[in-house]
This record gives C-alpha cells, sequence and structure tokens, in this order.
C-alpha cells in the first residue's frame, strides 16, 4: 500500500468516526447536556483514532459494510477515551493535559469528568448492541463483538491492567511484571479492537487468533515507544507532560532496559507483530501501520 493511500483511510476513518460521535453525543436539551459536552470534549479531542482504525479496517478486512465499520470503531474509541478520562484523574496518574489541552476534570470537573467515562462506556456497548437495528449487522456476529470487548477492556484485561499500573508505583518491578501489565493496559484494548471487528463482519475463530497475537505485539510495542517518548519528547510534541513516570515512581521499560534496549524491544514486538499479519487475507493496511506506529513521535 502507497503511503498517501494509508494516510488517507486513517484520516477517512477519523472523519467518519468523529462524524457519527458528534451525531450520538449531540444536545438534546436534557438537564444533563453538560455531560455531553464532557463527553464530547474528551472524545474528540484530536486523538490518533488508532483504536478506531483497526476495528474499521480488520471489519472492512473481513467484508463489512461501511457503516458497520465506523459503528464499531465508534464503539471501542468511546472505551479507549473513557479509560483516558479515568487516568487523569487526581485519584489516577493525576494529568492536567491530554493531546494538547486541559483533562476533562480540569474543564468540567472531578464528578462530571468520571461520570462522563462511565457514560462513554455504556454508550459502547449501547452502540454495538444497537448494531443490528441501526446499521442492519448480523446479531450474533454483534454479540461475538461485545463479548470480546467486554473481555479485554475489564478486569481481566484493561481495568486489571490499570490496577496493576498503580501498584507498581513508588516500587522497581521486574521486566516480567511490566510486560504484564502492559500486555492488559495496553495491548488488551488493541487486540479487543482488532478482534471485534473482524467478528462483526463474521471472521473465523483462526483469524482472530492471528488478531490477538497481531494486538498483543502492537500494544507491547506501543507502550514501550510511549515510555521512550515520555524522556526524549517535548510537551509540544505529545500534547501531554513529560517525564510524568518519574514523577509517579513508575518502572518503565527505558529506566528497565536503557533507551537502547527499549527501542530494540520496541522493534522486536514490531517485527513479530508484522508477523502475525503475514496469515490475514489483506494485511497492507496494518503493515503500513505497525511501521508508522514505531516510528512515532507523538
Amino acid at each position: 500500500m502507497m503511503k498517501q493511500e494509508y494516510k488517507e483511510r486513517l484520516q477517512a476513518v477519523a472523519d467518519a468516526v468523529t462524524s457519527r460521535i458528534d451525531t450520538l453525543l449531540a444536545p438534546s436539551g436534557a438537564p444533563y447536556d453538560e455531560l455531553k459536552q464532557a463527553m464530547a470534549y474528551s472524545v474528540n479531542a484530536g486523538g490518533k483514532r488508532i483504536r478506531a482504525a483497526l476495528a474499521a479496517e480488520c471489519a472492512r478486512m473481513f467484508g463489512a459494510a461501511e457503516d458497520v465499520c465506523i459503528e464499531i470503531a465508534c464503539a471501542v474509541e468511546m472505551v479507549h477515551t473513557y479509560s483516558l478520562i479515568h487516568d487523569d484523574l487526581p485519584c489516577m496518574d493525576d494529568d492536567d493535559l491530554r493531546r494538547g489541552k486541559p483533562s476533562c476534570h480540569k474543564v468540567f470537573g472531578e464528578a462530571t469528568a468520571l461520570l462522563a467515562g462511565d457514560a462513554l462506556l455504556t454508550l459502547a456497548f449501547s452502540v454495538i448492541a444497537s448494531m443490528p437495528q441501526t446499521v442492519s449487522a448480523d446479531p450474533a456476529n454483534c454479540l461475538r463483538a461485545s463479548q470480546i470487548l467486554s473481555s479485554f477492556a475489564g478486569i481481566d484485561g484493561m481495568v486489571g491492567g490499570q490496577v496493576m499500573d498503580l501498584q507498581n508505583e513508588n516500587a522497581v518491578v521486574p521486566a516480567e511484571t511490566l510486560k504484564q501489565t502492559n500486555a492488559l493496559k495496553t495491548s488488551a484494548l488493541l487486540s479487543a479492537a482488532c478482534q471485534m471487528g473482524a467478528a462483526v463482519a463474521g471472521a473465523s475463530e483462526e483469524m482472530l487468533a492471528c488478531l490477538f497475537d497481531y494486538g498483543y505485539h502492537l500494544g507491547l510495542a506501543f507502550q514501550v515507544i510511549d515510555d521512550i517518548l515520555d524522556v526524549i519528547s517535548t510537551e509540544e510534541e505529545l500534547g501531554k507532560p513529560i517525564g510524568s513516570d518519574d514523577q509517579n515512581h513508575k518502572t518503565t521499560f527505558v529506566s528497565l532496559l536503557s533507551l537502547e534496549g527499549a527501542k530494540k524491544l520496541a522493534e522486536e514486538h514490531t517485527n513479530q507483530a508484522a508477523q502475525a499479519l503475514k496469515k490475514l487475507p489483506d494485511p497492507a493496511f496494518l503493515t503500513e501501520l505497525t511501521q508508522d506506529l514505531l516510528n512515532r513521535r507523538a
């Protein structure tokens, strides 16, 4: 796939997801419309939409219609954004900036930010459950996608990883614990995005297993690069404070392995992710995305 085509498809998904979410969160005159404003503020704050793109492209790869691709992409983007809103709260990572803008709780207050995250999580599953009516998706496939998202986003996935991440503060943790933490906290939702997109299109369990492997390695590479950027990047490039891991006294792949060791590990997991893609029917877009994430600066 040509680089330009890849960029255009990535942007097209981002634009379509933003448009659909604007519709879902349009003000209705309800007394709680400020909650919708807080939800929209965070979910449309200008992120890269990586998880949305993964879900949409994996659905498209297995023959889903365009409206199905965008709907499933919106669902995973909402879950991702809820996790970021909660991550930034004072009781968690206590970050004042997200994507170059004040965090949700800095604009709307802690209580509204907490509820905005809750509402996005709930809305994500409502979107999937409604897909047989809204976009004529197969009900059994929607159920499978919902099962995947709930499993990978819940206690044995992203939420469990966040608990481990908090436990790791002010402690020197071994490499295996750090790897397990980030496999849950970061890789799980990336794997979920890939698998739920494929599942809603009726892909086989064999293909879902390949996408799990892909998401697992992509997520670990993604987290290692995050750790590297926290050291070498700037606040302007990242859109959030740098050095926050040091401030929170967290063990990172850089502190464990050195900068060069972390770069090598990111390359290794990127290569393993690319290897998993070879079993898929049309991996061109995902192959380009995988390399793009390795070389990112934000």
